[in-house]
């Protein structure tokens, strides 16, 4: 299925996280935090500004990036979990 974001928003699938502990204990997935951390599968055109110009989003497909926990959309887009995201709710990008 094709998806393209509107305005400032941007499709990210998350990362899996780590299935062991920093000590070696394989965590359990009840206890498991949904990872912080994603790929930019699609962006949005950009925002529009009050004098009517758009201002292009400064990422791109592929990205990796860092966003808050409870940031965003949680959407289904063939059978996968995505988030939907607006772009200032985006905390870095990982280079």
């Amino acid at each position: 299925m094709k998806f393209r974001p509107l305005y400032d928003r941007i499709l990210v699938k998350r990362l899996e996280a780590d299935q062991t502990s920093a000590g070696g204990l394989i965590i359990p997935d009840t206890a498991k935090e949904k990872p912080h951390e994603g790929q930019v599968v699609a962006v949005g055109p950009g925002r529009v500004m009050d004098d009517g110009t758009t201002r292009p989003i400064s990422l791109s497909k592929g990205d990796r990036i860092l966003f808050g926990k409870y940031s965003g959309d949680e959407i289904k887009l063939d059978g996968e979990e995505h988030v939907i995201i607006r772009e200032d709710e985006i905390l870095a990008v990982l280079e």
